[in-house]
């Protein structure tokens, strides 16, 4: 044990260093302005998987990670859609999610935006619509912005956060 502690102690922290990235903080500071406008400071997304691979879903955690951590900027996952602004949903939406992803949708609080992240999300993807998929999200639900590619990079996300709630401000 005190082998271990000696070596902790000699050792010290070993962590990377966040690199400072100017087109992220630049956007997060786009975001943070928008934010601090139209919702007084903070934004809740209310992110729904409607039948994705989970690409999406990492890039999308990857948001919170100290690298990008969106949370400085205001913006904040929750866990219901009555506390959500804003709904991320991703995927192509799958026959047994329509009804569910309806049901988000109306019980998330106006004004909500909805954005559609990923290909599949955006136009169905290589599913399209079939006895097993609903296709886009547009199908099923109105859509505010779309954000291509197979997965967005968190860049891509946090401009697609901005352009949503720039719409309608």
């Amino acid at each position: 044990m005190l082998r271990i502690l000696n070596k902790i102690w000699h050792t010290g922290t070993v962590t990377e260093r966040r690199p400072r990235d100017a087109e992220i903080e630049r956007f997060g500071k786009q975001v943070k302005r928008a934010i601090d406008r139209r919702f007084r400071g903070s934004l809740a997304i209310r992110q729904v998987d409607a039948g994705s691979c989970n690409a999406c879903e990492l890039e999308i955690h990857a948001l919170n990670n100290p690298y990008y951590d969106i949370e400085r900027f205001g913006v904040h996952f929750v866990a219901s859609p009555r506390h959500a602004d804003v709904l991320l949903v991703t995927g192509p939406v799958s026959r047994h999610m329509e009804t569910a992803l309806r049901r988000t949708w109306m019980a998330t609080p106006s004004p909500k935006f909805v954005i559609a992240a990923g290909n599949c999300a955006c136009d169905g993807g290589e599913f399209g619509v079939s006895y097993a998929s609903c296709g886009a999200v547009e199908n099923v639900i109105p859509v505010d912005v779309k954000i291509p590619g197979c997965p967005p990079t968190p860049r891509d996300l946090l401009w697609g956060i901005l352009a949503a709630i720039d719409v309608k401000v």
